[in-house]
């Protein structure tokens, strides 16, 4: 029975963690590459040391390319050349390929050649293909071109021989006819031995009668004349025939034998085709790394996620097209639930995105976006994130979250990363509240790392709390001033940048934030609603 394939986590959480988006800005040039960056599995708890080889290698690519920059070009661009030739090779034990299929294995080996020049020796070499080659190329040119060369048969190269002898006595005869016509009749025959003649030109009548030509084509305005050929012809023609038949069926023998001699070089030729999507894809991840200014995390054996100065790649993105910056988020998450709360603007979405899009580069063989990152690696990361609502299954947004949740919970196991955003968040405040301080009871209970934002109010001392520093710090005096001269579209953008958007952790019994009431009071909402949310407040708390 096949093994199930072990999953870190599921389509969602690569989308909504961000991994989907690094994933697809990696530049692959070559279809291996491609197709080993589809089937690329993470690494597991277990799996340190291998994950460690694959950071030291990608620290030995990212070397080359600075160290090098001329032969990563060249290197990049003989990945653009690489054709996926695996169908052809493999099937060349059974079947007789086509010189199409010659010469594009031709140009693999001649590609495999190119580039293990550039990329030397090391952890990316090629494995040498001349021996290949030579069967492909036996006069040694290295060009990349195919046909049946003489040098494949002895006998072919005879017929060939004799094929252009007939030729050449063919063409003797024809010139002989050519120059004869030219003699006689003042008609000049092209080098093909044909003329076209204008109807309206005396030439038409006198060459019908030249019993050396033939018409061939005739339309309106002109008729095409071409030499006869006469019984010598004819015979020479047909001995070309019969030669042209024998040559047909021993380039077809030539051919099979070709076939069966690179199948013999069938596992070299495949494992270099794999050693080139290796290298395309570290090449496109070491670039990436270098463009990013990703560094490598350091891995533990317990389970715990450390972050410094952690950047959300997508998001970063996205701040940069506008102009903006980003503010860079830390955390220290360790086994047991972790809160963060804090108003909507205040990033705290973002901070469960970074969390799961740490986690899973790392695991996925990348550096991480970070100056610095600790971390044991997970057996499943899940997330639980926006609006699930479902209306092709006509379940309501709280529905959905809930089944989600099952999902989640049902795939997590020892060392998971378990991110969940606002839940609860669609249903009333009391049993929102309830259901959330319950969750977090059953989490502390397992060997997780569990990430929640919330709204609500959490008071268990199991949980660890973060808080969004929000306006905690901002110039309300310089942000008020910017407000007051703004238009409606602009007041958000211009909060935003007052927001401070680091973590900060709030002993148990701190304060609940307030940047919610002071968000809507700076957007203009009435204060008598603003005055009564704060005696509100100040009664629950009482």
């Amino acid at each position: 029975m096949k093994e199930a394939v072990k999953r870190l986590s599921n389509k969602k959480t690569i989308a909504e963690t961000g991994l989907g988006y690094v994933i697809g800005s990696l530049s692959l040039h070559s279809p291996y590459g491609n197709t080993l960056l589809k089937t690329k599995r993470p690494y597991f708890p277990g799996q340190e040391k291998e994950l460690e080889s694959e950071f030291d290698r990608l620290e030995e690519m990212m070397e080359f390319t600075s160290s090098k920059p001329k032969e990563t070009r060249a290197l990049l661009e003989a990945l653009c050349l690489a054709k996926d030739i695996s169908g052809s090779v493999k099937r060349s034990e059974a079947v007789t390929l086509s010189v199409v299929e010659f010469f594009e294995i031709k140009a693999f080996l001649l590609l495999c050649e190119e580039i293990r020049k550039l990329i030397g020796e090391g952890s990316f070499e090629l494995l040498p293909v001349s021996d290949a080659l030579d069967i492909l190329d036996p006069k040694g040119d290295r060009i990349n071109t195919f046909y049946i060369y003489d040098e494949f048969s002895d006998k072919l190269s005879g017929l060939r021989e004799e094929k252009k002898a007939l030729d050449q006595e063919i063409r003797k005869i024809q010139r002989a006819k050519k120059e004869a016509i030219k003699s006689e009749y003042g008609i000049s025959l092209t080098p093909k031995f044909d003329i076209v003649i204008p109807k309206s030109s005396d030439e038409v009548e006198k060459a019908k009668k030249i019993e050396d030509l033939e018409i061939v084509a005739e339309d309106y305005s002109q008729v095409t004349f071409a030499l006869k050929p006469g019984d010598e012809t004819f015979a020479l023609l047909e001995k070309v025939d019969d030669i042209n038949m024998v040559i047909e069926e021993e380039e077809e023998a030539c051919l099979v034998k070709l076939s069966r001699e690179i199948w013999k070089y069938s596992d070299l030729i495949l494992e270099n085709g794999r050693r080139i999507g290796y290298l395309d894809l570290m090449l496109a991840k070491a670039i990436f790394s270098e463009n990013h200014k990703l560094v490598r995390p350091k891995l533990l054996d317990e389970y715990r996620l450390s972050i410094k100065n952690g950047r959300h790649l997508q998001v970063e993105s996205i701040l940069s097209s506008r102009g903006k910056d980003y503010c860079p988020i830390s955390m220290m998450l360790e086994k047991g639930v972790t809160c963060i709360t804090g108003a909507n603007m205040g990033g705290k979405t973002v901070s469960l995105k970074l969390a799961g899009l740490i986690m899973m580069m790392a695991q996925y063989g990348l550096f991480v976006p970070a100056e610095e990152v600790e971390l044991g690696l997970s057996q499943f990361v899940g997330i639980l994130i926006g609006d699930s609502q479902s209306m092709e299954r006509g379940l309501s947004s709280f529905g959905s979250e809930m089944e989600e949740l099952k999902d989640i919970l049902s795939d997590a196991k020892d060392r998971s990363l378990i991110l969940i955003d606002e839940i609860a968040s669609g249903t009333n405040p009391s049993e929102g509240q309830a259901l959330t301080e319950s969750l977090i009871d059953y989490l502390a209970e397992k060997n997780y790392i569990s990430l929640i934002t919330t709204h609500f109010d959490i008071k268990d001392e199991r949980a660890e709390n973060l808080q969004v520093r929000g306006l905690i710090d901002a110039d309300f005096r310089r942000l008020n001033s910017e407000l007051s001269g703004a238009d409606r579209n602009a007041r958000i953008d211009i909060i935003g940048k007052y927001m401070d958007y680091t973590l900060t952790r709030v002993e148990a019994g701190g304060e609940v934030p307030r940047d919610a009431l002071n968000i809507a009071s700076m957007l203009g909402l009435p204060r008598e609603i603003i005055d009564g949310a704060r005696e509100h407040l100040e009664e629950d708390e009482r």
